[in-house]
C-alpha cells in the first residue's frame, strides 16, 4: 500500500485578505484559481471557500467575456506564468 501524504491545510486566500467583492477587472485576484491553461481550478486545490468559488467563477467567466483571459490556450505554447504578459 502507498503511503498517505501530508499536505498543509489548505485556507482560502479571500477571505485572509478580507475580501468582499472579485472583480472581474482584477486578473491579480483571479490568477491564484486559474490553471497554466487558464482552466478554473477547483475548491479541493485551491481552499477557497464555496462562497469566494462562486466569486470567482462568476468573474472569471466575466473577464473571459471581455477578453481579459482567454477562453483556451494552445497546447504547444503554454507558458509558466499567464500574467506576465498583462
Amino acid at each position: 500500500m502507498a503511503e498517505k501524504r501530508k499536505y498543509s491545510r489548505k485556507y482560502c486566500k479571500y477571505t485572509e485578505a478580507k475580501v468582499e467583492f472579485i472583480d472581474y477587472k482584477d486578473t491579480a485576484l483571479l490568477k491564484y484559481a486559474l490553471s497554466e491553461r487558464f482552466k478554473i481550478m477547483p475548491r479541493r486545490l485551491t481552499g477557497t471557500s464555496k462562497k469566494y468559488q462562486e466569486m470567482v467563477e462568476v468573474a472569471i467567466k466575466r473577464a473571459r467575456q471581455v477578453a481579459l483571459i482567454p477562453y483556451i490556450v494552445d497546447r504547444k505554447n503554454v507558458v509558466n506564468n499567464p500574467f506576465d504578459g498583462l
